[in-house]
């Protein structure tokens, strides 16, 4: 999650069944999502210092500023107990709820969320802005007018909305007029549901945008809303409360990314016409998909920080994608095992369990046969068919030396510059193969790989 001012706020807390006894303390807020509550004492000074208790479900406080707050699932890192003096005790924060204060076991329930991501203006690259130059005359005219919402139906009950936010200038306006637009999306649902429902579906849409802007982008600024809490706007009208959401969510990347529309995969214009049907089927892709999904995106962020790491994610990402979308085997079921029954009874006793469990993935293809496979309908992009050869045969051999480290594939196995540029190509390959399965065309594709540096760099890599 991206905090891009980072907080540090003081106040009260308590934990919900003991409200009358309060504790000083400090919560911090960090980018990335990190959270922690420092306090004066601990929230059970009564028991004995060895007492092992240190999960604590619920904290509520008040803070200044946001006044109540709602920490959820917290444990101490540190925890002291005083005898006369002074201590401090350190407790980290999984999820704060800035706005209100549930009781110990209420249910956090929302109807609403609203976030947005790093780049989201330049994919989305729609502004009301329009700015018109009289340079003879000296004089420039700056008209705004909101785009309308993008809805988009997800399905399940819910829809998100691609939404401008603006602020216009102020008065009086002596030195300065400045109009401002940003994008965000908010997931609306037709019924309350858990927080943590929001919170999945925020993270898909978020992976998404990460594969389309190819680029690590974090989310920011949540905030949801539900029905049943509200504030008076006036004597006879309520709004629902914003309730702000931090959390260590992911993806994220300490360094934000910058963008424009050109380095990226593809952007909301090439989406505009069946956008619903790109979300749509990104979301039901991860039903299957999930397993090499993640493998795919730890090599977009932090998680794999080495090349070798790198390399074997993508290796195992493309083994698992062709797994879930094939039940390609070397020979019909109902064969292998008649043939793998017939081999173990004609196996000494004392060593059939030990063959049987050999043979328990016995027709399996290989990885080199997986590959050729997730290659073909993408061929034209990767050489001719030595080029694919070559390419398929660094990536087995590598994949095997890296799992084994056996001595006789270590002359074989890339090394140096080639580690960089086998990756680009396994991305690439991924990124074809996403683009198939979200419902892009084959016209479109090639349009994208002809367009897009991106994909072009990988593709081309050397």
């Amino acid at each position: 999650m991206r905090i891009e001012e980072e907080l540090e706020k003081t106040g009260y807390f308590w934990l919900p069944d003991r409200e009358n006894d309060k504790k000083p303390g400090i919560l911090k807020i960090k980018n990335g999502g990190r959270i922690e509550l420092e306090i004066i004492g601990n929230f059970d000074e009564d028991l004995t210092l060895f007492n092992k208790e240190f999960d604590l479900p619920r904290i509520v406080g008040f803070v200044e500023g946001d006044g109540n707050v709602t920490l959820e699932r917290c444990f101490y890192t540190s925890k002291n107990l005083s005898f006369g003096g002074i201590s401090k005790s350190k407790i980290y924060v999984s999820m704060v709820l800035s706005g209100a204060a549930w009781e110990k076991d209420e249910s956090v329930m929302f109807s609403t969320l609203a976030f947005s991501v790093d780049c989201l203006d330049e994919w989305v690259g729609i502004s009301g802005i329009n700015v018109q130059h009289d340079w003879k005359n000296k004089t420039a005219q700056i008209d705004y007018s909101p785009p309308e919402d993008i809805s988009i139906s997800l399905g399940e009950g819910f829809t998100l909305n691609i939404c401008f936010g603006w602020t216009l200038p102020g008065v009086p306006n002596i030195t300065e007029a400045k109009v401002s637009q940003n994008v965000y999306f908010k997931l609306t649902s037709e019924t309350i549901r858990p927080l943590k429902d929001f919170t999945e579906m925020a993270f898909k849409i978020t992976n998404l945008m990460c594969f389309a802007i190819d680029d690590t982008v974090a989310m920011k600024n949540l905030v949801a809303t539900s029905p049943e809490l509200t504030i008076q706007i006036s004597e006879d009208k309520n709004r629902p409360a914003p309730i702000k959401i931090y959390y260590e969510s992911q993806p994220y990347s300490e360094n934000k990314p910058k963008k424009a529309w050109h380095d990226m995969l593809f952007n909301y214009k090439a989406i505009s016409i069946h956008a619903d049907k790109i979300f749509n089927n990104w979301l039901i892709a991860y039903e299957t998909l999930s397993p090499a999904m993640a493998l795919y995106f730890s090599t977009k962020t932090e998680a794999q920080r080495y090349i070798d790491g790198k390399f074997l994610a993508l290796a195992q990402g493309l083994e698992t994608y062709h797994r879930r979308t094939s039940d390609e085997v070397l020979m019909e079921e109902s064969q292998y095992e008649s043939l793998k029954q017939e081999i173990i009874e004609n196996c000494p006793e004392e060593h059939q369990d030990w063959l049987s469990g050999r043979l328990r993935y016995g027709n399996e293809i290989s990885l080199n046969k997986r590959l050729k496979a997730i290659v073909e309908p993408f061929k034209k992009y990767l050489g001719n068919s030595t080029e694919r050869a070559k390419l398929l045969r660094k990536i087995v051999v590598t994949r095997n030396y890296l799992t084994h480290y056996s001595a006789e594939l270590e002359k074989d196995a890339v090394k140096g510059r080639d580690f960089w540029v086998i990756c680009q190509k396994m991305e690439a390959i991924f990124s074809l193969h996403f683009l198939s399965v979200i419902g892009f065309t084959e016209e479109e594709i090639e349009a994208i790989a002809s367009n897009s540096r991106a994909l072009q760099q990988k593709l081309e890599a050397k």
